[in-house]
């Protein structure tokens, strides 16, 4: 931001001071947003500017001949209705109204919407984090709506995450401009806040440049300005503290959600609750040009006919899936599971002129919208999976069966298992399908990394995603679960399967390519621990069905030492296929909601396992995270010790051996086991430390010894001799 006096420069298309005064017949200020704040009472601060502010901004833009609008006038029905809808999270009235705003095209015909917030003190421009970011949300997740309604920038974010939140525009301009008269002449000294706000960033905004007019805007010179937003890039740093800052909102709504149904909506299973919330973010969802995203104002509450709220939700679905191309069979299928609660009469009955099913749909459009219309690149169903679990009375094992892997855990078994590009990855036991996520979105890096080839890419990229993945999950509610989060996270849901992966899974595909066999080589699991052989009858089945490639699973520790059935199972797969290397996991890495240890294996398919083959053991119990418990923690996992250079130390230890060693140097041994034992396979079995004393451990003990008798005789404390 610089700061500059209203003094157009020689180069600058500034109007002059008469120029700014708006005739009698341009879009003229209204009364309301032009009129000087109500004056403070003696000993508070200066009184506001802002309509000198508004007047040179505004003057700026009538000179450049530009379309703006100001604040009681109507841009488009679309950011008109995106702007009033947000208002309602506030907890304020009268909406959210910038006090000018634009739609401007740039030479490709790509529409930004431009929106300008003044304020009247000099120190009122933007409020910004440690990170340097604009401080809208607290590290809790809570919107700061002092510092939105106090300084212009952050207002304008504010505004431009409205329009992200309810339109399909993704990028956004947010201005900010305010200032102060001049003790000494009298003349106003302006600054000018720019900032990026889209999909890209995640809607927290980039600062674009430093401006000290609005002429970027004029059409000689947008773009190139556009040009220049292009260009603006996230460090991976950035990106990593954006997306924990989302996440953590996320939790924040999710948790607002749950208690606002369960508290309001009377008879309404946390089952149905599951498909109620799938439901209505598939509805919003919409496909450009072709399916327009259901919005609360599509569901009139009427008790007539087909004309329900539940029958135009389930329209809005019906239309998506068909244009989305999902397989028929599988469409009949989602569909189906949705319909009979969608048709329910008591939660399409008007109580008050609103049904209940309107309620929710609005209550989760409010809440999670801006989240899955961000492309978040996180397992965000897994987090609402994990959510609502917090409302179910199961037991402890059954709990830890349905925990969720974290996503840098899901990273990890892919890269284990070596996914790229050209990978056919299932699961055998999928959840909420965090774990073909993670699988997908590496395959889709490898593809760009190794493509060059535009339209090759692209055509890749649409094979990944339907032909390249696979899973399997026998519980309806979660399998939904899995549907939704492939869609939201790039569509590769094609392969999912509603069906028990141990009792009627034949290894083909279910639905597009139907009943030719699926190529699988590589292999990812977090099985249910209180499966037969604490999951490792998962194991079996799935490494039985694959030729080659390899595989990589977490588990429970005490499969690796054959208890709860899995001997049996441990001996026939390494019939079969070598186990490569075994893992120590954090005890805590489920903190919060697992406490078992677990273990990750990895495994070649399709080799034998040799005695004399050397299993790389590794102890990654100290995996440089701190993981947090507390409810009210503002952050629940910090990286304490180069978490991410550890990670990836496993994936090379694992791929390369010791010429990788530097964290783990005392934590790893290369060692055989029994493969007709099936009972060996853990670190701390291999970990054999002699306990034997060495002429150099007396050596050394001695040396210690004298040392410290020679520092108490300094100091006249010697017990020699005594």
């Amino acid at each position: 931001m610089l700061e500059n006096s209203q003094q157009p420069t020689a180069n600058s298309q500034q109007p002059t001071a008469n120029s700014q005064q708006p005739t009698a017949n341009s879009q003229q200020p209204t009364a309301n947003s032009q009129q000087p704040l109500k004056k403070k009472r003696a000993g508070s601060s200066k009184q506001s500017i802002e309509p000198k502010i508004a007047e040179l901004g505004n003057g700026w833009l009538k000179s450049y001949g530009l379309p703006y609008k100001l604040e009681q006038e109507s841009l488009n029905s679309d950011i008109d209705n995106a702007l009033f809808e947000y208002a309602s999270k506030s907890g304020g009235t009268g909406g959210n109204r910038p006090d000018a705003k634009l739609l401007l095209q740039d030479k490709t015909l790509a529409k930004y919407p431009i929106l300008i917030e003044y304020k009247g003190h000099k120190d009122k421009l933007e409020k910004l984090n440690s990170d340097g970011q604009i401080d809208n949300t607290s590290t809790k997740g809570e919107i700061l709506y002092s510092h939105i309604k106090e300084f212009a920038v952050n207002g304008a974010v504010h505004y431009a995450n409205a329009i992200l939140h309810y339109t399909g525009y993704s990028e956004i301009i947010a201005i900010g401009m305010t200032g102060t008269k001049n003790a000494h002449d009298g003349k106003i000294v302006h600054k000018i806040g720019v900032y990026y706000v889209s999909k890209s960033n995640l809607g927290i905004g980039q600062k674009v440049g430093e401006y000290t007019d609005f002429s970027f805007l004029s059409p000689k010179n947008f773009d190139n300005f556009i040009q220049k937003v292009k260009q603006l890039s996230l460090t991976d740093a950035e990106k990593e503290r954006l997306r924990e800052k989302r996440e953590k909102e996320i939790d924040a709504s999710l948790v607002a959600l749950n208690n606002d149904i369960y508290a309001n909506e009377k008879g309404i299973s946390e089952d149905d609750r599951v498909y109620l919330v799938c439901a209505s973010i598939i509805a919003t969802l919409g496909v450009p040009g072709k399916v327009t995203p259901l919005e609360k104002g599509d569901l009139k509450s009427k008790d007539e006919g087909e004309n329900r709220d539940g029958d135009i939700i389930l329209r809005k679905i019906k239309n998506f899936l068909k244009e989305k191309e999902i397989p028929e069979d599988k469409r009949s299928l989602i569909v189906r599971s949705f319909t009979n609660i969608l048709t329910e009469s008591h939660i399409n009955k008007p109580e008050n002129g609103e049904t209940p099913l309107k309620r929710i749909f609005s209550k989760v459009v409010d809440d999670l919208g801006i989240y899955y219309k961000i492309n978040l690149t996180t397992d965000f169903t897994g987090k609402l999976f994990n959510e609502m679990y917090n409302w179910l009375g199961f037991s402890q094992d059954k709990l830890n069966d349905v925990v969720l892997t974290p996503a840098y855990v899901a990273s990890l078994l892919v890269k284990l298992a070596r996914v790229n590009k050209d990978s056919y990855v299932w699961d055998f036991a999928t959840g909420s399908a965090g774990l073909l996520v993670a699988a997908m979105n590496e395959m889709l890096d490898d593809a760009k990394l190794q493509i060059k080839s535009p339209d090759e890419l692209l055509q890749k990229e649409l094979t990944i995603k339907a032909e390249q993945l696979l899973g399997l999950e026998i519980l309806p509610k979660i399998y939904m679960l899995a549907v939704l989060n492939m869609i939201l996270m790039g569509d590769g849901s094609s392969n999912l399967i509603n069906e028990d992966s141990l009792k009627n899974f034949n290894g083909k595909y279910a639905f597009k390519k139907k009943g030719s066999d699926f190529p699988a080589n590589a292999f990812v699991l977090n099985p249910p621990y209180s499966a037969v052989g604490k999951g490792m009858v998962f194991v079996e089945k799935a490494l039985s069905m694959m030729k080659t490639g390899y595989a990589a699973i977490i588990i429970m520790a005490s499969a690796g030492r054959g208890r709860g059935g899995a001997t049996d199972f441990n001996k026939a797969i390494l019939k079969k296929n070598t186990l490569i290397a075994s893992i120590k996991m954090p005890r805590d890495l489920f903190a919060g909601k697992s406490s078992v240890q677990t273990c990750i294996y990895v495994f070649k398919v399709g080799e034998k396992h040799h005695p004399d083959e050397m299993v790389k053991f590794i102890n990654f119990s100290e995996d440089g995270y701190t993981r947090i418990v507390r409810k009210k923690a503002s952050k629940k996992l910090i990286d304490k010790d180069r978490a991410k250079e550890r990670y990836q130390e496993i994936v090379d230890l694992v791929r390369f051996g010791v010429s990788k060693l530097n964290f783990y140097k005392d934590c790893y041994v290369e060692d055989t086991i029994d493969p007709e034992k099936g009972t060996d396979w853990n670190y701390e079995q291999h970990n054999n430390f002699d306990t034997k004393p060495t002429f150099d451990d007396f050596r050394r003990t001695v040396a210690d010894y004298l040392a410290w008798e020679i520092d108490r005789l300094l100091k006249g404390e010697s017990s020699l001799g005594k």
